[in-house]
């Protein structure tokens, strides 16, 4: 994969012939998402493919097998970016297909294709998924409908700032592609959508006979919590945690893969918000859920009987920060005249910057918002549309199950903040987990992480900040217990701020470390004097820079990087590269094209987080 930014397809971007225009009116919107925010994205394509008399098919890149794809003839792809640069997990199985080198030239000749990508450019790798997709996608003689989107979460619009003229040149283009028929118009993308579920009520009994479809979900395993332990001092301002759960089977998975956990809203939360908008005195009748629009998702493992309270506990997000597509649904519900008019302001391009001062900059939630626009009435057949999917959390695994059978272990940083609003903020999966009880029983389900373990002859370098020790615990767990332990082959760079607050795991480290099976450097960067340079884990690989080149130059090591996205990992790259030039005798651009080339052959792996 090249490290130099892809360029766009050399490709017209002109539409298919005209003598295509006959073919059906359909379409398939595939996308990879992280957060739900290319979930949001493609759910606003199809309603305007609907509204251009378009079928679309939208599919979640996890669902979607790589195979089909030679099949379709016209696809959006709407492709996230995490961590610093790579693809959402759910898009990996597509694009390790996409990557196979005996793939021909012409593959995809008869697939017409547009991609938007969604990014941050206060990141290096701006929307890299998306370009790298795009550049692929025309190398193996596929047509770009037309020129690639990129959101931009640093925009004044945030992504709205490109999405929106995206959305227009794609709707010309699709007219172009496919002319509404003689007497037919296209439909206002501005009037009220039809739900895209039908609600009625069910029987009494109803709930208590069906089956809920995460627990015959043959993906996820009936785990029972034994240990909810603090990792951080008492009087630490951050609440750090260890789990370990118990399971019923004995599941396989691997280092660097992440766990699956679904969160529930807290039942004071859920009891207010039922209270606030009018769905108290219904919120324990079972109700029958039918699915009307298929162009449009529904929140995982939804049952088809339920009630309003359990949608808002399990299924919707009440605590999340709302979305402008939010505030244009929520407008067509608003009864006060001054409620409607402000909504209508926030939703103009002038108004952009007073909705990030209402919403984005104090992280206002859903459930604030309705407090404050009381007059809303919103009919229960639109919830799925006006809420977005209370979305399953990652966590990558702290164990190894070779040392650990029938077990996994999770650390995991307790989310709360405060904003100038003094509110206090909790995140919902992680506040759920941290009251949670041993003897507890959930469902647990497993990803494949992006990390693969060398030979056991190969030394390893695990650079993990904070809980980005993690997945470093499950690799050098794995390892020590097959026997690969020495102070060469095992290397752990640790950073935190103390080491008697926030230094995770470290009398393992320590005794790993005494026993002779591994080497542990740790930076403590509040620790030192005052008016002395903080350490961090980059400036300690800088002072090992001999030790460093012997282990990734001679012996060549692989290099795992775990952690927060912001500067951490191009630190400790520049660091790496900073070995590699000082004594491995290379020029500063030849050092970074090496530590580039490890990248390439897989022996520099990120595993960050935005």
């Amino acid at each position: 994969m090249s490290s130099s930014p892809p360029s766009s397809s050399s490709r017209s971007s002109t539409p298919l012939d005209d003598t295509d225009a006959d073919d059906e009116r359909a379409l398939t919107i595939l996308y990879a998402t992280e957060t739900g925010t290319a979930q949001d994205v493609a759910d606003r394509l199809a309603r305007l493919c609907r509204c251009l008399h378009i079928g679309a098919r939208v599919v979640n890149m996890d669902a979607y097998s790589p195979s089909e794809l030679i099949n379709e003839h016209l696809v959006i792809f709407v492709v996230a970016t995490t961590g610093t640069g790579r693809e959402p997990r759910a898009m990996t199985p597509l694009w390790q297909m996409l990557l196979r080198a005996d793939l021909p030239e012409d593959l995809f000749e008869d697939l017409t294709f547009a991609v938007f990508g969604l990014g941050d450019t206060s990141y290096t790798k701006f929307c890299w998924p998306a370009k790298l997709l795009s550049r692929r996608l025309a190398h193996l003689g596929a047509m770009e409908l037309c020129a690639r989107g990129e959101g931009d979460e640093q925009h004044h619009l945030g992504i709205e700032g490109a999405l929106g003229p995206w959305m227009k040149t794609l709707c010309a283009v699709l007219l172009q592609l496919y002319p509404l028929p003689e007497g037919v118009e296209a439909e206002s993308p501005d009037a009220i959508p039809p739900p895209r579920v039908a609600i009625r009520n069910a029987d009494k009994g109803a709930q208590v006979i069906r089956k809920d479809p995460l627990v015959t979900d043959r993906q996820y395993h009936n785990a029972v919590l034994t240990c909810n332990r603090r990792t951080t001092a008492a009087d630490w301002y951050q609440d750090v945690r260890h789990f370990e759960f118990e399971l019923d089977e004995n599941v396989q998975y691997e280092p660097g893969d992440v766990a699956v956990i679904h969160p529930e809203a807290a039942p004071a939360d859920v009891e207010s918000f039922l209270a606030c908008i009018g769905y108290s005195n219904t919120a324990d009748e079972p109700l029958e859920i039918q699915h009307v629009l298929e162009d449009q998702s529904l929140p995982d493992h939804l049952p088809d009987v339920t009630t309003l309270r359990e949608i808002f506990t399990r299924y919707v997000d009440i605590n999340a920060v709302p979305r402008r597509s939010f505030f244009a649904l929520l407008k067509h519900f608003a009864q006060d005249d001054m409620e409607r008019e402000k909504l209508e302001e926030f939703l103009a391009e002038e108004g952009a910057d007073d909705l990030y001062d209402y919403c984005q900059k104090p992280r206002r939630t859903i459930r604030e918002v309705l407090e404050e626009f009381r007059s809303a009435q919103i009919p229960r057949e639109y919830i799925f549309d006006l809420f977005p999917p209370l979305r399953p959390r990652q966590f990558s695994i702290a164990s190894s199950i070779k040392a650990h059978p029938r077990s996994v272990q999770l650390c995991i940083a307790i989310v709360q903040y405060r904003t100038f609003l003094k509110i206090p903020r909790r995140g919902v999966c992680t506040s759920w987990l941290a009251d949670l009880k041993p003897g507890h029983q959930l469902r647990i389900g497993f990803q494949k992480g992006f990390i693969t373990l060398p030979s056991p002859s190969t030394p390893v370098i695990c650079i993990g900040p904070g809980t980005g020790v993690a997945p470093m615990r499950a690799v050098l767990q794995d390892r020590i217990h097959d026997g690969i332990s020495s102070a060469d082959a095992n290397t752990l760079y640790f950073g935190c701020r103390s080491a008697t607050k926030d230094q995770h795991y470290g009398d393992e480290w320590a005794a790993y470390a005494r026993e002779g099976k591994m080497t542990y450097r740790a930076a403590f960067s509040r620790d030192g004097p005052e008016g002395k340079a903080r350490t961090y884990v980059q400036d300690l690989i800088r002072e090992d820079a001999t030790r460093v080149w012997e282990l990734v130059g001679e012996k060549e090591a692989w290099v795992y990087i775990s952690g927060s996205a912001n500067k951490m990992p191009a630190a400790v790259r520049a660091a790496i590269a900073f070995a590699v030039q000082t004594v491995g005798g290379k020029t500063e651009e030849e050092a970074t094209e090496y530590v580039a080339g490890m990248e390439r052959e897989g022996r520099l792996v990120e595993e960050c987080w935005s």
